[in-house]
């Protein structure tokens, strides 16, 4: 799986189209690219009991969102707000562009 590119960056807008949360977007908290996993804000939604240590001396409920893979999601089109795919094109001076299918636009990296 290490050799598997993304083209979904942290940051990124992206529409959940697979599993119990479909239709629902949200923003990449964080991408796991060997386990070709992303985490997505207000998508998968856990919780995890915790007892009470010294860093938390509460203890309690925490509720965190949970990787789902990669190929769930679709990346959205700032410009058209529509979930597309993703192809990079290679400019004349060495960099790359990701263009949405769908609409040709190009999508910028919020990095």
């Amino acid at each position: 799986m290490a050799g598997i590119k993304h083209r979904i960056m942290k940051g990124d807008r992206v529409r959940v189209i697979r599993g119990n949360d479909r239709d629902i977007e949200g923003a990449v908290l964080e991408v796991l690219r060997e386990k070709a996993r992303v985490r997505v804000d207000g998508v998968n939604i856990r919780k995890r009991h915790t007892r009470a240590t010294e860093a938390n001396p509460d203890g309690g409920i925490i509720t965190f969102a949970a990787p789902i893979h990669v190929s769930n999601v679709m990346l959205i089109d700032p410009t058209g707000e529509v979930a597309s795919r993703v192809r990079t094109h290679l400019e004349e001076d060495g960099t790359k562009e990701r263009i949405a299918v769908k609409t040709g636009n190009p999508i910028p990296k919020l990095q």
